[in-house]
């Protein structure tokens, strides 16, 4: 622009309110405007920098945040002062086009790195970004750089931000209880503080009166019995001046005098175990450190088991410790030796039995001893044969036994004596149709939580009242079934409490019912309602509907889909934007849920849907296993057939959906973005394992061995090639433009490292800035710019790195924390659909209390 012209457009000074400041001039401005300016303010006019000031104490810094140095982007910084000076208000599609051209996003050194496998070269020019120690300054530099790019690129959306944090925590119940569960004449609950972000676990004993009857699911906590405070997390973290606090395991001993738990302080993963005696306060141990968290006690009071984890993070090695005694004196009871096996120790819900579980990703293996004699040696209950899972329960001198193996993948329950584990009665054989997940066992009864057609339930057995063992096969005919009204739901056990309990503790929830705790006794079949999670602000449930659809799989299989919306708001023509969650790995089920956050959006006239897709297990083992190994693709198509029916089904169409995923789900996030771009208009990818190949190559990084059972071992060809053909950063093309893509990652993260999402954003943004020279040199040399259809940052749509760099793979943990976290990423999506001004529709409820 000729400079006459620009200084012309610099004559609106009255109307910013600059005329009659009487400031003083100064040359380059100077130190105060030459920071807010990065040092840009020495090449401005003096009307230039009055302009710059004005802005500032209006409020609209935001305008020059993250500029980069002089001599870079200059045409665009006066541009985006001619903007603002002629007039253009914050948040105007002009100014807000002027602002984003102004950034430079920063692009990661490119050192080639070859990596060979079987006679294959990859050449990888972000492997230096993976520094194992996290002190490379170079390193975190770049991080650094991201964090301020991403900041910059969302400046304009911070109020918006901090409004939707207002939004979600006005919905909390700040000061709320979790229900007590009752437990050898105590009530154990947890509750939070209003303002406070974390949990104070207490506890109350049961009247006398109570106290020698069962339970029943009318009970109530009589809250006139004094409180004790077992562990405040609120104080452990104050007082320790942590930036990050998280509870492993906590365990109250068995006569309830002493009190031990685990907690993390840096986000690794690695707890440090503690001990403290309840009547004192005082901790009666030495901390032992680098523990998993699991932590369980022996009948005796004085004996604990804990499992640490070795250099590349895996719980290997089984201690036993005696109170009163110091660390270095500790017993290993059990090592495993197998790098792809994880250990764990529990003890039995009859408190009788003590467990050490150990498995990798398709086969387990169990030892156990009588918690009455914790230096017995730990027995092997069955030995371990590859591609054989089980888990155990125990009562009355039987244990009950979930099996899977090959030819029984949706699993089957037995039962076996104690003495002779390998003596087994089948009592639910193995169906195709439902897949056993879990069963709880009580003195009177048996609970089992099956899947069938994707949906939860729970058939309840009576068990003989005299503590043997049944005789013969269970009859479902004969099983109470406890039933369930919604279309689509979430289902499972809660903490059931005493042994003797006849109330089978249920947690439930929806997409429209909060999180709900519901007390069923077996006996008489009735349930109570003990909580449904309180959602301030007017929310009311029939102001939402929910629906499950099927999506058809390009092979003929069909794919659920749960979804809701506010009724009255989304149009359902093929214009709502729509937010499509996924994960589909590790046989996890992602059952839909409710989210009292989720209402940001569903109150603004989003959609949000689930697909529940092959990888996962919300079908049953059979369609987790078509959705791994050599059939890992699946996945991704099936989350693309999901979209695509959404699309056809008028939900939305492909520039208003948004896609997100975390961790795995993060994997398929790149995984379909690669595969069809065109698709989606935006996606977030939560620290995402996208560098596949390469990892699962490398056993020096933690989870490697224990993967090659999820994906296949690349040191076979045949897996190598079938990963490197869908592994994100291996697939990135630079052909097509992307969606806008937010992408987040924890730099302490054990899980996935965090130069993944940082490699992932590196490679593509090199792509698509060259893409976008090409196509701007092709157009004259001018870059595409923003406008009311859609946001761009030099010519590209958003491609944003949030790196934590004081957290790990659940990223913060404080309830409020994590909530500023959402807003984050929910102003980030309404930002690609140009909604930052849209407002929130209040909830019925709270229409009708202004009334």
């Amino acid at each position: 622009m000729p400079k006459g012209l620009i200084f012309a457009s610099l004559t609106g000074f009255a109307g910013l309110g600059i005329a009659g400041l009487g400031f003083r001039q100064v040359r380059h401005g100077g130190p105060q405007l030459r920071r807010q300016t990065n040092g840009n303010s020495k090449w401005m006019s003096d009307k230039e920098r009055a302009l710059v000031r004005s802005l500032h104490s209006q409020g609209q810094s935001y305008l020059f945040r993250n500029w980069p140095a002089p001599g870079v982007r200059d045409a665009e910084k006066r541009a985006l002062l001619t903007a603002a000076a002629s007039g253009a208000a914050a948040g105007t599609p002009e100014l807000e086009a002027a602002r984003l051209d102004v950034l430079q996003a920063p692009l990661a050194n490119r050192l080639p790195k070859v990596l060979e496998t079987h006679g294959d070269q990859r050449v990888d020019e972000y492997y230096w970004l993976r520094d194992d120690a996290r002190k490379d300054k170079t390193v975190l530099s770049h991080l650094e750089a991201e964090n301020a790019h991403t900041k910059a690129v969302l400046a304009d959306t911070e109020p918006l931000q901090d409004a939707l944090y207002q939004e979600m925590r006005s919905r909390i119940k700040e000061d709320d209880c979790s229900v007590p569960s009752r437990n050898h004449g105590y009530y154990y609950y947890s509750r939070t503080r209003e303002g406070q972000q974390y949990r104070i676990h207490c506890r109350r004993r049961v009247p006398e009166s109570a106290v020698n009857r069962l339970p029943t699911e009318a009970d109530v906590m009589d809250e006139s019995v004094p409180e004790e405070v077992l562990l405040d997390e609120n104080l452990r973290k104050e007082q320790g001046g942590h930036d990050f606090y998280m509870v492993g395991g906590a365990e109250p001993s068995p006569d309830h005098n002493l009190y031990a738990w685990s907690e993390d302080t840096v986000g690794g993963e690695k707890y440090t175990l503690r001990v403290k005696s309840l009547a004192t306060g005082t901790e009666v141990m030495d901390a032992i450190p680098e523990t998993s968290g699991d932590v369980e006690w022996a009948n005796d009071n004085a004996t604990l088991f804990y499992v640490v984890k070795d250099q590349l993070d895996r719980p290997y090695k089984v201690f036993r410790h005696k109170i009163g005694r110091p660390a270095s004196e500790d017993v290993v009871v059990y090592e495993e030796t197998d790098e792809s096996f994880y250990v764990g120790v529990h003890k039995s819900r009859s408190e009788e039995i003590i467990f050490i579980s150990s498995g990798s990703a398709v086969t387990s293996e169990t030892r156990y001893i009588h918690a009455a004699r914790p230096d017995d040696e730990f027995k092997v209950m069955l030995p371990r044969q590859q591609d054989v899972e089980y888990s155990v329960s125990h009562r009355s001198g039987h244990f009950f036994i979930t099996l899977r193996n090959q030819e029984r993948p949706n699993s089957e329950l037995r039962i076996a004596p104690v003495e002779n584990p390998t003596q087994q009665l089948v009592l639910l054989p193995h169906s195709r149709e439902v897949k056993i997940e879990a069963v709880s066992v009580s003195k009177n009864f048996l609970a089992v939580f099956e899947r069938r057609e994707g949906l939860q339930h729970v058939r309840v057995y009576s068990l003989p009242a005299d503590g043997s063992p049944p005789k013969e096969a269970l009859d479902p005919n004969e099983a109470t079934d406890v039933a369930f009204a919604e279309p689509t739901y979430s289902l499972g056990g809660g903490g059931q409490g005493d042994f003797d309990s006849p109330v089978l503790r249920l947690s439930y929830t929806s997409l429209t019912t909060p999180a709900s705790i519901i007390d069923y006794h077996m006996g008489t079949c009735k349930r109570a309602i003990k909580k449904v999670q309180p959602v301030l602000g007017g929310f009311k449930s029939s102001d939402y509907k929910t629906e499950r659809l099927w999506a058809t799989a390009p092979d003929g299989e069909k794919v659920p889909i749960s979804l809701v919306y506010r009724k009255g708001l989304a149009k359902l023509d093929g214009t709502d934007p729509l937010l499509l969650n996924g994960y589909g790995s590790y046989e996890i089920s992602n059952d839909p849920y409710f989210s009292s956050n989720r209402l940001c959006l569903l109150d603004r006239g989003w959609v949000f849907a689930m697909a529940h897709i092959r990888g996962g297990g919300e079908m049953g083992r059979y369609w987790y296993e078509d959705g791994k190994y050599l059939k890992k693709k699946n996945t991704f198509t099936d989350f693309i057939a999901a979209a695509e029916h959404l699309v056809s089904k008028k939900y939305t169409n492909p520039k208003r959906l948004a896609i997100e995923g975390r961790s795995a789900g993060g994997l398929l996030m790149g995984g379909v973005l690669n595969l069809r771009p065109d698709l989606f208009a935006a996606a977030i990818m939560g620290v995402p394992f996208v560098d596949v190949l390469t990892t699962i190559l490398d056993e020096t990084i933690p989870l490697t061995i224990i993967e090659w059972e999820e994906w296949g071992n690349p040191k076979n060809k045949e897996y190598y090639d079938y990963i490197k053909s869908y592994s994100p950063v291996d697939n990135i093309r630079s052909d097509v433009p992307y969606p806008h893509i937010l992408a987040t990652g924890g730099l302490h993260d054990p899980r996935v490292g965090y130069w993944e999402p940082a490699k992932f954003v590196a490679k593509l943004r090199q792509g698509q800035t060259e893409r976008a020279e090409a196509e701007a040199q092709a157009a004259g040399g001018a870059a595409k710019k923003s406008s009311n259809d859609e946001v761009l940052v030099g010519g590209q749509r958003m491609l944003l790195l949030k790196m934590d760099m004081g957290a790990g793979h659940f990223s913060v943990t404080g309830r409020f924390e994590r909530l500023k976290e959402v807003a984050f990423e929910y102003a980030f999506l309404l930002k690609t659909q140009n909604m930052l001004g849209v407002k929130a529709q209040p909830g019925t409820a709270a229409e009708k209390a202004s009334t």
